[in-house]
């Protein structure tokens, strides 16, 4: 039985969409008097089944090697397409990440959507966004999952627009579906480059093809170049880097998949192709400097946002951007450790956020504060988020910095003062938004909170169990090191001495932002010193802005000079033509009278001018 759900392992996409196709009835209102939540019980129960199917599937792969099946599509030619998936404990691993953070999201929708008669709807979206997500885990196939990332850019266009009467929803719904498509046309002209030099379409073709196939550096230069597009997009990095805090204008389920699993589907792509990046140096270049400029940036916009969501989606960004830079240095092992530590702390933090929302019907924190008191779980669910998240406590992203810092490779000074930056910067908005919601006195919106219903508390809880347990999930899989790495002793202080570091730059950030003062009635600072650099936070270094009178300008001028153009020189010319055949055929009319005599003197007429050119022209 264990052996056919392991050769079955692909059909648990399937199960996503199946419960998605099972909302139809309610999603589209053909049936009302039940009300939307039999629709959203069948979702959640293929979820389940999917969850079950996966796990059994991973724990009868373990220790087994990587197998292939493949389905073949088309094959025409010298054409062969095929859609290949790979059973393997890493990719079976990741879609249990996504089925089971999935299922978490999905039973926590049911209290927080509890009064919204779409319901439907969006649980047969979250359906279709999880096979989706679950497909490119599996996926073995560049083909494939370019059209896995393109199901996932549309159910986040759906769902970011989901309560689409508003038009902040819809103008982020819009800017979202845009920006990720601007990064998946480069993606899909990268791979289909990759396959016109020799190589399949299956990522475990791609470590062998790089080492035989070496290609000239301009080539090699500018396909890497695109094929890092797609992700860039999909993960939020500079400079396709805003969608993601406006997509924060969608329901808070849907935020702790997206910014749990769904960038790092995303980033787990550009893992994949990660035997490419190493035939062009400025490629792995370029990475390293996109995550460091989103690393540092994202870290600092937090610094200065009141959106609540906001202010953790800017975060998010930031740690993809050290997932970009452990691929730019070529240590996929720690680029897949910083997926799973930080979506497992990132989707804590989010459900705890979500209730904060339902409770106060604001996202504003400085509305908010002396929640502690009133909602216990939810303070406790965002602490063990925040110090999942950072390097303070022994949890996962302790492990893993600490491993990337004494791992098996040198990594360089430079890097080490990255991650020390961003762990300070991040403690210190994390503690900034933990006192304005959860300390202080009671404002307006917080003297009446209740804690958050079971059906979110539930998944709140084991939230927190699973994120306490990771290190030793870590310790089980062989993933960590012992206290003595092999760079221990490494000559470079900053290496040697890199986790006190760490564990310093965590607590100084908490205690730096435990010393920030917090305005409630003016977010912004009297003192212009203070509020330019504020502003500078707030906005986002105006990027918004700078492609504004850059990109969007250029875009808007060109499309008025095409439409010029084709008004009036194209339709011009056509529009003469027509206007030559109208005026001849007027002229015309007045030589048919109906007399004989006036067609022989036509006739006569034009044959003396013929016979006069042939005479005496100058020919």
């Amino acid at each position: 039985m264990s052996g056919f759900l392991l050769q079955t392992c692909w059909f648990v996409p399937l199960y996503g969409l199946i419960g998605a196709v099972l909302t139809l009835p309610w999603s589209v209102g053909m049936v009302r008097r039940t009300g939307p939540r039999p629709a959203a019980y069948l979702n959640l129960l293929m979820t389940s089944v999917a969850f079950l199917h996966g796990s059994a599937a991973y724990f009868q792969s373990w220790g087994q090697p990587p197998q292939q099946l493949v389905f073949s599509w088309l094959n025409a030619a010298n054409l062969d397409l095929s859609l290949a998936i790979e059973i393997s404990p890493l990719s079976l691993g990741a879609m249990e990440l996504v089925t089971g953070i999935s299922i978490i999201s999905q039973l926590y929708a049911l209290g927080y959507m509890e009064k919204d008669w779409s319901l439907a709807r969006f649980f047969g979206l979250m359906g279709f966004f999880e096979a989706a997500l679950s497909g490119i885990a599996l996926s073995d196939s560049l083909l494939l999952s370019y059209g896995l990332l393109e199901m996932l850019t549309l159910s986040t266009y759906l769902l970011v627009g989901f309560w689409y009467a508003q038009p902040l929803v819809v103008t982020a719904a819009r800017d979202a579906f845009l920006t990720k498509r601007v990064g998946d046309i480069l993606l899909l002209m990268g791979l289909v480059a990759l396959s016109s030099y020799g190589t399949g379409l299956t990522f475990s073709e791609l470590e062998a093809w790089a080492e035989t196939n070496p290609l000239p550096f301009w080539t090699a230069t500018w396909l890497g170049l695109g094929l890092i597009a797609g992700p860039i997009g999909k993960c939020a990095q500079f400079p396709l880097n805003l969608w993601l805090d406006e997509a924060m204008e969608g329901p808070s389920p849907a935020s702790i998949m997206r910014n749990s699993v769904v960038v790092s589907a995303g980033a787990y792509v550009l893992i994949r192709l990660q035997p490419v990046f190493t035939l062009s140096p400025v490629v792995s270049d370029a990475l390293i400097i996109i995550g460091t400029i989103t690393a540092i940036g994202g870290s600092l916009m937090c610094l200065a946002q009141i959106d609540l969501k906001r202010a953790l989606s800017h975060s998010t960004s930031a740690y993809m951007g050290l997932v970009f830079i452990a691929v730019g240095l070529g240590q996929v092992d720690i680029a897949l450790l910083l997926l799973l530590t930080h979506a497992i702390a990132k989707a804590l933090i989010f459900s705890s956020v979500g209730s904060i929302i339902l409770a106060t019907n604001s996202q504003n924190i400085t509305e908010m504060g002396g929640l502690w008191s009133r909602m216990p779980a939810t303070t406790t669910s965002f602490v063990v988020g925040a110090a999942g998240l950072v390097s303070i406590l022994p949890l996962g992203t302790f492990w893993t910095f600490r491993r990337w810092v004494n791992g098996f490779q040198e990594v360089p000074p430079g890097l080490v003062l990255l991650l020390l930056l961003v762990n300070f910067l991040t403690a210190v908005s994390l503690t900034r938004v933990f006192r304005s919601v959860f300390l202080g006195e009671h404002q307006a919106k917080t003297r009446r909170t209740p804690e958050a219903p079971w059906s979110m508390a539930v998944p709140m809880v084991s939230l927190i169990v699973v994120t306490l347990l990771v290190p030793l999930m870590l310790q089980h899989w062989q993933l960590l090191l012992t206290w003595d790495g092999p760079w221990a002793f490494s000559n470079n202080p900053l290496i040697q001495f890199g986790n006190p570091l760490l564990i310093v730059s965590g607590v100084l950030g908490v205690m730096i932002g435990s010393m920030i003062s917090l305005e409630r009635t003016n977010a912004r600072s009297g003192k212009l010193s203070v509020r330019f650099w504020q502003d500078l936070l707030a906005y986002d270094f105006y990027i918004d802005r700078v492609y504004r009178v850059t990109v969007v300008a250029f875009v808007s001028g060109f499309s008025r000079l095409a439409s010029s153009f084709d008004r009036y020189i194209v339709d011009g010319a056509v529009n003469l033509v027509g206007w030559v055949a109208i005026f001849s055929g007027q002229a015309l009319k007045y030589s048919i009278s109906g007399q004989s005599q006036s067609y022989v003197l036509t006739i006569l007429s034009a044959t003396g001018i013929l016979v006069f050119l042939a005479l005496w022209g100058p020919w």
